[in-house]
């Protein structure tokens, strides 16, 4: 085997193991609507976050392996995202082209968040995970400390409410079609467009509710007010209808775990 051909073979291995991280995230997408279901339903003895995905994993017969192979796909594909971010396109990649300076920075903030999950499954795995609210609320915490931190807070607010908005908005023109190669035919292509539309939108709302937890922390200088996921789905749940509110947001984000195994096989990666 030549050198090219030991590197574009090393570039495949590695798309394979970027396109299973896909995998994991419709898993744990898809976990956290049941959570989130199960918490509209009344049951409130798990956080609807990927904490309390991880932990629901990690009580399964197997859950310690599946642990371990979602540390190795949120590596792989965070790294994939990062040599995007910082060259334009993974080293040997044969086939892609450069990208926009606009879809490198996007591919540096999914670099960040598929690395922090691979931290946070590395966590579980060795039976050190504890509560995403409670990191956050930590985080918070310290940012709030330092020269300037409640300004700090509010802009990270003001970002996840953006990157909430985005969501919604791609979901609602159906934007993420863009980052498919195809479309499964008949009946499932339809499936896989309104499993995206429903399943951004979902996503969307939830980020935005996080964002504006955190505005509110840094306004009241009280960084318990900021909160994950679980926090923000809580939150949701006490407002009028909320528990209809939470219920479609749930199955909004189980629709987004299907669309994700859909873009495991078809995305552009």
């Amino acid at each position: 085997m030549t050198t090219q051909q030991a590197t574009a073979h090393a570039a495949r291995s590695w798309e394979v193991a970027a396109r299973l991280g896909y995998v994991v995230s419709g898993v744990l997408h898809a976990l956290i609507g049941l959570l989130a279901l199960r918490l509209a339903l009344g049951d409130t003895s798990q956080e609807a976050d990927q904490s309390g995905a991880l932990q629901t994993v990690a009580q399964t017969p197997f859950g310690a392996v599946v642990l371990w192979f979602a540390v190795v796909a949120f590596a792989a594909l965070g790294a994939w995202q990062a040599a995007i971010a910082l060259r334009g396109r993974p080293g040997g990649s044969p086939g892609l082209g450069e990208r926009s300076t606009g879809d490198r920075a996007k591919a540096g903030g999914k670099a960040v968040v598929y690395l922090a999950l691979a931290a946070t499954s590395y966590a579980f795995a060795t039976g050190g995970g504890k509560s995403s609210d409670q990191q956050t609320t930590d985080t918070t915490t310290r940012l709030m400390q330092a020269p300037g931190g409640r300004v700090l807070v509010g802009a990270v607010g003001v970002a996840v409410v953006v990157v909430g908005v985005y969501h919604v908005v791609k979901g609602a023109r159906q934007k993420f079609l863009e980052d498919l190669r195809g479309l499964p035919g008949g009946r499932a292509g339809t499936a896989v467009r309104w499993s995206g539309m429903v399943g951004y939108v979902a996503k969307g709302v939830a980020l935005a509710i996080v964002g504006v937890l955190f505005v509110l922390a840094a306004w009241h200088a009280n960084p318990q007010e900021a909160g994950g996921i679980d926090t923000a789905l809580r939150t949701l749940q006490r407002q009028p209808a909320g528990d209809l509110l939470l219920a479609l947001v749930a199955v909004g984000l189980m629709a987004f775990g299907v669309y994700s195994f859909v873009r495991a096989r078809f995305g552009k990666v």
